[in-house]
């Protein structure tokens, strides 16, 4: 039989449809959601994946089958599902997978009010149910499929929450790269209603991913977008993920620029608004990202990655915002939902109130050099970070926490974070290093890897190690 567990990760539902994730699967996650949720209708959206229709109408399939009603909306990017689900104060499931290539697909859920659900606030409780013996027991009637458009109301609602404080002092041109995603609809519709120019690329919706790489924070990705900027003379450009809840930002140079460095800028503008408030940032940030807040008079606090996860801080401390590594950007006034269109409004609305490029907006907030992430298979992932903690804890210099994986740092001011991957199969490491120059950083780099790699039955040298990395 088909193990369950293997799609249910720790913030949402994620696998290899056909091979672990199916509509019949599919089906008894919406019944299971239904019964979940106290609410008698469901919000339910989708992206552009050749699976995701299909996968769609077997989750409606199971919550119709227990009684409760569907919304749904169609067509979406994820942050569409959070904005009918904040609006309407109805639970929500987003079918997509992502920046994952077309072969995955999963579900992404929240309850009212777009309240995530991760492991520890539902998906645990799902799993026991849909491995239960009656996983799909019917209710007496059936449930109504409504279907409501919301892309108008979308647009509206992100124009508002960003709309900028005085009139644009220039004419802003931006290139966009949605890679086939939802983008290629949201973006559009949305920056369509905004005096800027904007140069699309791979704005057809496209469930095959035209892109070569389909994460937005690698190179190959970008590579179209930063060499259209330089050509175009662009301000600024914007890549998108698949569901268009993530945004990479490239300077006029055509040079992407650090998450950590956006969320400075988001930063400024949130807590020019609530001064004082919390902006929460996920343990792999810059350390650049914590001292601009404070600088700013805000209080910066630290969460594990993942959505779920920042959402629920981000209600905890009452957060304006929230910042990952990855691109994601989290907004108190959107639900604690995280929004790559709204970010990307935040953006042009600095850009526009001033003559300075990009690369000096956001130059005085990257003082640290962050290698891009590492992902490192291997065959004990468990016994790896135990390894690489006792290498750490030898040394005097250095501090370790168990917050989200293994972050160590050290008195230089460098360090790195090793945590076992939340969104694809077991065995997947990620690093993430930073330090104050590159050399720095590039040999803590190496030095976790030379452990990492190295085999458990391997004996190894008895030479002297340089500090081990730090977080």
């Amino acid at each position: 039989m088909r193990d369950v567990a293997a799609v249910v990760k720790a913030y949402d539902i994620r696998g290899v449809v056909g091979e672990e994730l199916d509509e019949d699967l599919a089906e008894t996650f919406g019944a299971c959601f239904a019964r979940l949720v106290p609410e008698d209708e469901v919000v339910v959206g989708h992206d552009m994946r050749a699976s995701s229709p299909g996968l769609a109408d077997a989750f409606i399939r199971g919550v119709l089958g227990q009684g409760s009603d569907v919304l749904r909306i169609g067509l979406a990017g994820t942050d569409m599902v959070s904005y009918a689900s904040g609006v309407l104060g109805r639970p929500g499931a987003m079918i997509t997978a992502s920046h994952n290539p077309p072969r995955y697909n999963g579900i992404k859920l929240c309850r009212a009010y777009a309240e995530p659900i991760g492991w520890d606030t539902g998906l645990r409780t799902l799993l026991h149910m849909a491995r239960g013996p009656r996983a799909r027991p019917p209710r007496a009637g059936t449930g109504q499929v409504r279907d409501q458009p919301v892309l108008a109301g979308y647009r509206d609602h992100l124009l508002a929450l960003a709309a900028p404080d005085t009139a644009p002092v220039r004419q802003i041109t931006a290139v966009v790269e949605a890679g086939g995603g939802m983008a290629g609809l949201t973006a559009a519709t949305v920056l369509g209603a905004l005096p800027v120019d904007v140069i699309p690329l791979n704005f057809g919706v496209d469930g095959d991913f035209p892109q070569p790489d389909a994460d937005p924070m690698r190179p190959g990705y970008t590579a179209a977008l930063r060499d259209r900027v330089r050509v175009a003379r662009a301000d600024v450009g914007f890549a998108f993920d698949g569901d268009a809840d993530r945004c990479v930002v490239v300077d006029e140079r055509g040079e992407t620029v650090a998450p950590s460095a956006v969320g400075a800028l988001l930063a400024e503008r949130a807590l020019a608004r609530e001064p004082g408030a919390a902006v929460v940032h996920s343990a792999v940030t810059s350390r650049s990202l914590p001292h601009a807040v404070t600088a700013l008079g805000g209080h910066a606090v630290r969460s594990r990655v993942g959505h779920s996860y920042m959402k629920r801080e981000m209600a905890r401390t009452r957060a304006v915002l929230g910042v990952e590594h990855s691109a994601h950007y989290y907004f108190g006034q959107f639900w604690n939902a995280d929004s790559g269109l709204l970010a990307a409004l935040h953006v042009l609305a600095a850009l526009g109130a001033t003559h300075q490029p990009v690369s000096q907006l956001v130059s005085r907030r990257t003082p640290y050099i962050t290698l891009p992430e590492t992902a490192i298979r291997v065959a004990e992932p468990d016994a790896r970070l135990r390894e690489v903690a006792r290498a750490a804890g030898a040394r005097p210099d250095t501090t370790c926490d168990w917050l989200d994986g293994l972050t160590v740092r050290r008195a230089d001011g460098a360090w790195f974070n090793l945590r076992p991957s939340n969104t694809e199969s077991r065995g997947l490491l990620r690093l993430n290093v930073e330090a104050r120059d590159e050399h720095t950083a590039t040999s803590l780099r190496a030095e976790v890897l030379d452990i990492v790699e190295t085999p458990p039955t391997r004996s190894r040298p008895a030479r002297p190690r340089p500090a081990p990395p730090k977080s």
